[in-house]
């Protein structure tokens, strides 16, 4: 069974921004995605879409590698939070006027205590978007 990223991340309709996983393994994942190109985009704002969404791209690459984790093990996914940024770099000024399909690739560089740190990467056509990393904090378990 081939899992597609809304059936891992907690995001619904047209918020769940990534539509294929292209390769994943251990250590990260690739998707690919037009959702940058929909009107019905819900990041949009004022008829554009920011070059800044693309951290909620790599965001979502790495809840979709944390899913796929999860299922191969057979758990639960957990759900996390975004809790920082670092060294953010944005390549250009809008996602909307590119006309070409987005790659994000998730790297993990650290799973520790329930504390994720991966490096992400958004590019089109071999040419660099966005690129930097997010921590994540998974949510402690209810334990009442």
């Amino acid at each position: 069974m081939q899992l597609v990223p809304h059936q891992l991340i907690p995001h619904a309709a047209d918020m769940c921004l990534l539509e294929q996983v292209v390769s994943w393994d251990e250590k990260g994942v690739v998707c690919a995605m037009q959702s940058h190109q929909s009107l019905k985009n819900p990041l949009r704002s004022n008829d554009q879409l920011s070059a800044i969404h693309a951290i909620e791209y790599g965001a979502q690459a790495v809840a979709v590698h944390s899913g796929l984790l999860a299922h191969e093990k057979g758990e639960v996914i957990k759900l996390g939070y975004l809790a920082a940024l670092r060294q953010i770099q944005l390549h250009c000024s809008r996602l909307d006027k590119i006309a070409s399909i987005l790659t994000v690739e998730a790297t993990q560089l650290l799973s520790d205590a329930g504390n994720l740190m991966y490096s992400f990467a958004v590019t089109t056509e071999g040419r660099p978007i966005a690129d930097g990393r997010v921590i994540i904090m998974i949510q402690p378990e209810d334990t009442t």
